[in-house]
């Protein structure tokens, strides 16, 4: 898809819109909805490739809102965080979606965890966020079958369905959202914006060009001719449910390692009254392995040529054999959540959908551990946006939006 020399003048007067975003998940979405309440007027229009909003990250998560206790304090997570989560209450609320406020506790089990809890609690305090330290007496009253030696309480967190948050995103948006429209190839040219091919042959033209894909943020970026200088190593997830939910009241963590951006097996109630049990994080083997038995070959091959992936594998490999035992091995699994919680057996644990994390890796094998919202010439990209991406949702969406919009003021 090239212009030719007689299709110019054309083109200059036969935009299909003024903001074209590639990804129609909850940042995709977030972003086309600040766009219009920012600039009303503007036309958006919304490429996303499957039949529907929010059928990857943004739905196959456990729907927790995010405090932000655990992110570096100034870093965009910690911010974007704090604030989503007291936005996506009132989002939902306003628009009548459903959520509740429940307040977590993060439990140290172990007496090397209680250092890291406390840094923790130091965290929260730095960025804002109110928490309670808890003994294992306080825990019990909490949660009758969680153990622990200390824990610290969130009051903060809670879940929503975030499928019908970006439902709601896009309706209200008012943008022209196209299901269905998997891009396959971008001109884009700083003198005149982007055309965009999806795979039906349909070519979509825009002033200023936004790359929300997600688990594909990276190859769009190069199919605009920009080099994100980060490749997205794909991480599975897999999640169970828990047979005797009554075990559990609210939303139960343990303390994270600081190494990874993975947060552990952890215990949440939805709003649907259910617990999800995980996730793990294991490679991926495809963009969207959502199981061992999905293999795309080229994707694969992809993250094997990254230096970054053979970085990682020799930093950590001790952590991934246990991710991948908990993987293989339901004991394994069960050993996980019995930390916290002892009454649990391997026949509580039903298999759940697994969910896939867009995590970008530096060439040097750096996890990016903040968003990364890069910019090109009319394009706006962002490369980096798994959890809490959902919770910040709405100031992310903002951030990019208000880039979007100076670039098409530019213009």
């Amino acid at each position: 898809m090239h212009y030719r020399s007689r299709e110019v003048v054309q083109v200059r007067s036969a935009y299909d819109c003024d903001v074209l975003v590639i990804g129609g998940g909850i940042v995709g979405l977030s972003t086309a909805y600040a766009v219009t309440r920012a600039a009303p007027g503007t036309r958006v229009t919304v490429l996303e490739k499957e039949q529907g909003p929010a059928r990857h990250q943004t739905g196959r998560n456990s729907g927790v809102i995010h405090s932000g206790v655990y992110y570096r304090p100034g870093s965009l997570k910690a911010r974007y965080a704090v604030r989503g989560a007291a936005e996506m209450v009132k989002f939902c609320a306003e628009y009548d979606i459903p959520h509740a406020v429940t307040g977590k506790l993060i439990v140290a089990t172990e007496k090397a965890e209680l250092p890291r809890l406390h840094a923790l609690v130091q965290r929260g305090r730095e960025n804002g966020i109110p928490v309670r330290e808890l003994g294992p007496a306080q825990i019990i009253e909490a949660e009758p079958e969680v153990r622990g030696l200390a824990a610290i309480h969130v009051g903060t967190t809670g879940v929503c369905d975030y499928g019908a948050v970006a439902r709601q995103l896009g309706e209200a948006s008012g943008a022209d959202i196209r299901y269905g429209a998997d891009v396959v190839r971008i001109d884009r040219r700083p003198d005149l914006g982007a055309a965009v091919r999806t795979a039906d042959g349909t070519i979509v033209r825009g002033r200023v060009l936004v790359n929300c894909a997600g688990l594909h943020c990276d190859e769009t970026a190069r199919l605009a001719g920009d080099d994100p200088e980060m490749r997205i190593v794909p991480f599975r997830g897999e999640y169970f449910t828990l047979a005797r939910p009554e075990l559990v009241r609210g939303l139960v963590y343990p303390v994270p390692d600081p190494a990874f951006p993975f947060l552990g097996v952890h215990l949440t109630r939805g709003i649907d009254g259910s617990v999800h049990v995980g996730p793990n994080a294991v490679p991926a083997l495809a963009r969207e392995g959502y199981g061992w038995g999905v293999v795309r070959p080229r994707e694969l091959g992809a993250t094997l040529s990254w230096p970054g992936s053979w970085r990682i594998a020799r930093r950590h490999w001790r952590y991934g054999a246990r991710e991948l035992r908990r993987s293989v091995s339901k004991a394994a699994f069960t050993e996980a959540v019995r930390r916290l919680l002892p009454a649990v057996t391997p026949d509580d644990l039903l298999p759940a959908a697994a969910g896939v994390r867009a995590q970008a890796v530096l060439r040097d094998g750096t996890l990016v551990d903040d968003f990364l919202i890069k910019e090109g010439p009319r394009t706006v990209h962002v490369l980096n946006a798994p959890s809490p991406a959902a919770t910040a949702s709405l100031p992310i969406g903002r951030e990019v939006a208000r880039r979007a919009l100076a670039a098409l003021a530019a213009s």
